[in-house]
């Protein structure tokens, strides 16, 4: 335990897209530049709005709001259907340039990413890190276009890089140093901080820590025993410090997807058929990570009756006793479980757990049978990765696909 603030140099940097998806938006249409724009997933009124350029934003529109309701506070709002090609290209257009000045990156979601100067040569470190920032901004316009802008952070740890780097948005660059510190966090709220959201500030408040001062200054024993009550009250001293504790590696404990019905007159045929192309989504994301699964989890969410908005779930799983892989092992293990879902479905559910490396998996008298599935498996991938998810599919998912698209992946690059 550190009791001190870190003094050593800043190396970590963190980058962030301004408003990423509807940024991109702008840049490729060039007419949208300098207005209101909204990134959404369907073009419905009722659909919610996934991003907002700082234009919208300045006029009250937040993230999660119906485009509905955000036009009635901007008329010249305009709503744009998501294109996740343009932001898996400008993810990896990101991921080169940071690519070039330590082989130590890392990206935290499709627009974030942090570089860890510790591991680049010494010649690009002796530049220095405000200096390479600048750059970077400059690359992303030279590289991938003018409308393209980005905050970035540099600290001594990944926590206050991620801070720095949302003090000034957008465009911004900050810096935090164990010099100045106390005075960034005069200026924040304990929810500024990231991984403070109402659960964890009722916490702080209970024993009362109000501000991210008295946060900073509360002892190791009060934040283990009286705040947290786990180690991670131990994590919270040292990070809050400049101490590194974030630089770890996350597993894949579930692969899955979750689809509102695109109408809620459609037959039970129907939402099966979108049940079956979420279980060829899954299916080659969980083999993207060379992953096979053994359970196999489906629910829903249902209206009471006409006109009652409350929602009721409903869900069922299944454990297999040896480990599966394939896209129509999955539906029919998620067939099955499905025929007992009540009526009035909302939206569904399917996610698979239990997972491991393909290689793991135990040799069983079908062996040879597992190679020939798994050969066949193997090449419609090949399909898929070269021309893009559900090239090849069933031919019960031949109609679904201008319904249930590829999401944008926010929370995680695993896909990319």
């Amino acid at each position: 335990m550190n009791d001190k603030y870190n003094t050593a140099t800043p190396l970590v940097m963190h980058i962030d897209l301004n408003s990423c998806f509807a940024t991109v938006e702008q840049q490729a249409r060039v007419r949208l530049r300098g207005k209101p724009v909204v990134v959404v997933n369907r073009r419905t009124d009722m659909t919610m709005i996934v991003t907002a350029s700082y234009e919208a934003k300045a006029m009250g529109v937040k993230l999660g709001m119906r485009l509905r309701d955000a036009k009635l506070l901007c008329p010249e709002l305009v709503g744009v259907e998501s294109d996740p090609a343009k932001y898996k290209y400008v993810y990896h257009k990101l991921l080169d340039i940071m690519n070039d000045y330590s082989a130590h990156v890392t990206m935290k979601s499709i627009d974030e990413g942090v570089i860890d100067f510790g591991e680049a040569p010494v010649a690009i470190v002796e530049r220095g890190l405000e200096n390479i920032g600048r750059e970077i901004k400059q690359r992303l316009r030279d590289e991938i276009g003018i409308a393209m802008r980005c905050n970035v952070g540099i600290a001594t740890n990944r926590f206050l890089a991620k801070m720095a780097a949302s003090l000034h948005k957008p465009d911004g660059l900050d810096i935090i140093t164990d010099e100045n510190l106390r005075e960034v966090y005069s200026t924040l709220k304990l929810q500024d901080l990231t991984g403070i959201a109402g659960r964890n500030e009722h916490r702080l408040n209970a024993i009362g820590i109000m501000t991210p001062l008295q946060f900073l200054d509360a002892s190791p024993q009060v934040l283990h025993d009286m705040v947290f009550q786990s180690i991670n009250g131990d994590y919270w001293h040292q990070r809050l410090r400049g101490w590194e504790v974030d630089d770890v590696e996350t597993t894949v404990k579930r692969v899955g997807r979750q689809y509102v019905l695109d109408s809620f007159t459609l037959s039970f045929d129907e939402i099966l058929q979108r049940l079956h192309h979420l279980c060829e989504s899954v299916g080659w994301r969980m083999r993207k990570q060379g992953l096979s699964a053994r359970g196999i989890y489906v629910g829903t969410r249902t209206f009471n009756m006409e006109g009652d908005k409350r929602r009721n779930y409903w869900h069922a799983s299944y454990v297999s006793m040896s480990p599966f892989f394939s896209d129509g092992t999955i539906y029919s293990l998620a067939r099955h479980l499905f025929v007992n879902a009540p009526p009035n479905i909302r939206d569904i559910n399917i996610h698979v757990y239990l997972l491991q490396e393909t290689e793991e998996t135990q040799v069983s008298l079908f062996a040879d049978q597992i190679a020939r599935e798994r050969s066949v498996v193997d090449a419609i991938d090949e399909l898929n990765d070269r021309y893009g998810e559900h090239t090849i599919h069933s031919a019960d998912t031949t109609k679904t696909s201008p319904f249930v698209k590829t999401k944008i992946p926010f929370g995680s690059t695993r896909y990319l």
